[in-house]
């Protein structure tokens, strides 16, 4: 009995051996402290009476009893919606054009979309503040040649805001449906052809019915994304484009209603949420991740397809009477040449701020009359700008290291666990990317506001790590699928241990995607506001919150000159990223 025992006992004790799982244990405890516990604190602020602490949805009646809280609502929508809808539209062809190209072909044309995506939305938007104003270039360049008497009305409209907002989201468009499309097997399209289809038909029936989870993914992911905006509409809309953010940030920041604007906040949040339930009975998003397509969409699917096919037809038709008209050779350039063209629509806005950062003008003049770097000395000379360059550069830092810590350790614990729950674990650290930002950010400070991390480059560095562990895990996690566990088999074979295992072994061959996850992180950072906004106090205030703040008073060259350096910073992190990234990946 007794051998008996004593085979038994260690059977006992395996049960609890540390399993991969636990990897992931600092992880969520620190999004459950700093994201789900601040972003469900706000909710509940909006069913709290500020004036006794009981229960009450007088927010919430209050907004469905106001007209101008309704009408901001609708705008909200409506901007997200046309915007998603945009992104797609301009997004499609061009991630179809990279998806075909060669592989190192196209990674070096990605970073044509990639800088884009990563420059902050300052930097972009202060761009097309140049770009669209009354005496901006487009206005001086009509008005210069005579085609206008007058300058057009490009700005402080939907119109602005419209080009503000597709121009920040195509890049998130295209990098969600690349993806997609890069995975779907050419000879299937080929194959319709040979079977007697079209060329168009059997690209709406086949090709494109096959990237419709990347389509569908990406409307989700702009359409959340842009519910959260403000500052597009801040700086390139009007009263009429006023979007839910800027009511919150009211209500925080002048009005001090907690639950006004929690009750803003769960209707922002809400709207994103049943997006994404909708999306997914709809599309089948769950398919992305491995799932099974929806039982309930049958009919759905099956409309879908009818309606594809008419769509296949008629692009059949419009094709042929084009090659007849214009000639095979034209109608084959039509494609790469509204490839580039959206392709300088992302990138000329950014690039022409650099001539004006060199001005010898007082003013923001294009093109400017004389060149110079007094603009450069200005900032570099001025305590105040340095100063929030340097904490930018030291929250970064640690927010980057932080992150991919606790990112690198997820992805291990998902990589290393078969488990029913590694979905939902999954599902979680991604959840920052999907929450809107804004709802994150008064959330914590809400948070904050109550334990004194206010005003401080620690409550920076844990916002920051907040939003930046999705970009790491995903990151480290696409690095880890290409990596042979059979390595870590081996040595601990050879005697070594867990930890001596991921040091000696694991680290050293997936470096580089984890300095990619670094500086991913890093430029996450670098280039955040929203957090900033709340989270500052106007103490330890950032270079983008510096920025925000000089951009509200005055555009001046300066900005110019602190948007050149921005953009520098950013891009060659980036590249750096990128040149890890596929160096670890190959």
């Amino acid at each position: 009995m007794s051998a008996v025992a004593a085979r038994a006992a260690p059977a006992r004790r395996s049960g609890f051996r540390f399993g991969p799982l636990w990897l992931a244990v600092p992880g969520l405890l620190f999004l459950a402290v700093f994201f789900a516990w601040p972003v469900a604190q706000l909710l509940g602020l909006s069913v709290v009476d500020p004036e006794n602490g009981g229960l009450s949805t007088e927010s919430y009646r209050r907004i469905a009893a106001t007209d101008v809280y309704l009408r901001v609502l609708g705008i909200t929508f409506r901007i997200a919606g046309w915007t998603a809808l945009w992104s797609l539209l301009i997004g499609y062809p061009l991630a179809y054009w990279l998806a075909r190209l060669p592989d190192m072909f196209r990674g070096r044309m990605l970073l044509f979309v990639m800088v884009p995506f990563w420059t902050s939305y300052l930097v972009k938007t202060f761009a097309w503040m140049i770009v669209l104003g009354r005496s901006g270039i487009i206005n001086s360049l009509a008005t210069g040649s005579g085609l206008v008497d007058q300058p057009l009305p490009l700005l402080h409209n939907m119109f602005g805001v419209m080009v503000g907002m597709v121009h920040a989201m195509v890049p998130l468009a295209v990098m969600t449906m690349l993806p997609v499309m890069t995975g779907i097997d050419r000879r299937l399209v080929q194959a319709a052809q040979t079977l007697g289809a079209a060329p168009a038909r059997a690209f709406w029936l086949v090709y494109f019915k096959l990237s419709l989870p990347g389509v569908a993914a990406a409307g989700l992911l702009v359409f959340i994304s842009s519910l959260g905006f403000f500052i597009v509409p801040a700086f390139l809309g009007g009263r009429q484009e006023t979007m839910l953010a800027q009511l919150i940030i009211t209500q925080v920041q002048e009005l001090l209603n907690w639950s006004f604007a929690g009750a803003l906040a769960a209707m922002m949040l809400a709207a994103a949420l049943v997006s994404c339930w909708i999306y997914d009975r709809l599309f089948g998003i769950s398919t992305i991740a491995g799932g099974s397509a929806q039982a309930g969409a049958g009919r759905i699917r099956d409309l879908g397809l009818a309606i594809l096919g008419v769509v296949g037809d008629i692009a059949g038709r419009a094709a042929a009477l084009a090659q007849r008209v214009l000639g095979k050779r034209v109608c084959a350039a039509l494609l790469p040449g509204f490839c580039w063209l959206v392709i300088g629509f992302l990138v000329l806005p950014t690039l022409l701020v650099i001539p004006l950062a060199f001005t010898s003008s007082q003013f923001l003049e294009f093109p400017p009359p004389g060149y110079g770097i007094g603009w450069f000395r200005t900032y570099f000379e001025s305590p105040l700008w340095i100063q929030a360059t340097i904490r930018s550069f030291m929250v970064a830092f640690a927010t980057a290291l932080a992150a991919t810590a606790i990112g690198g350790f997820a992805a291990l614990a998902l990589a290393h666990s078969r488990t029913r729950w590694s979905g939902l674990i999954f599902a979680f650290f991604l959840a920052p990317m999907i929450v809107p930002r804004i709802v994150i950010a008064v959330g914590l400070f809400y948070l904050f506001a109550r334990i004194g991390l206010v005003a401080t480059d620690l409550g920076l560095i844990i916002g920051h790590t907040v939003l930046a562990i999705p970009f790491t895990l995903v990151t480290i996690a696409a690095v880890l699928k290409t990596y042979d566990q059979r390595l870590d088999q081996a040595a601990a074979t050879l005697g070594a241990n867990r930890v001596r295992t991921l040091t000696g072994v694991t680290i050293p061959l997936v470096k580089g995607g984890l300095v990619a996850a670094f500086l991913f992180a890093f430029i996450t950072s670098f280039d955040e506001l929203t957090i900033a906004i709340f989270i500052s106090g106007g103490v330890k205030t950032t270079l983008p919150k510096q920025m925000w703040d000089d951009m509200i008073l005055q555009l001046n060259p300066t900005l110019a000159a602190v948007s050149v350096v921005v953009f520098v910073v950013v891009t060659v992190m980036l590249l750096l990223a990128e040149r890890f990234r596929s160096s670890s990946s190959s």
